[in-house]
């Protein structure tokens, strides 16, 4: 069992298993933007570098509208719908 510290409420330690990594990233990949300063310039770059990759891959961009909250549930709900994996931007 693995514990994780969520910075949005560190008094009660979640416990959680690690999801096992696949052997190949296929589908649709999730690329959010969290609306820190430069987060953007972080996806883009990644967005460059992954395209160049994983030519089979789709990439999609998504933008919470603020970093001080969690993301609306209707955004998650979308990201999970149409994306099999999520790289989310933490840069400032």
């Amino acid at each position: 069992m693995t514990t994780i510290l969520d910075p949005t409420d560190e008094r009660v330690p979640v416990n959680r298993e690690p999801v096992q990594r696949p052997e190949h990233i296929t589908g649709t990949v999730g690329l959010l933007d969290i609306s820190k300063p430069r987060g953007n310039v972080l996806l883009d770059r990644m967005e460059e570098l992954l395209g160049e990759r994983l030519p089979n891959v789709e990439l999609k961009r998504y933008r919470k509208p603020t970093f001080a909250k969690p993301a609306p549930d209707d955004l998650r709900r979308q990201i999970a719908e149409e994306c099999g994996f999520v790289i989310e931007a933490l840069a400032d």
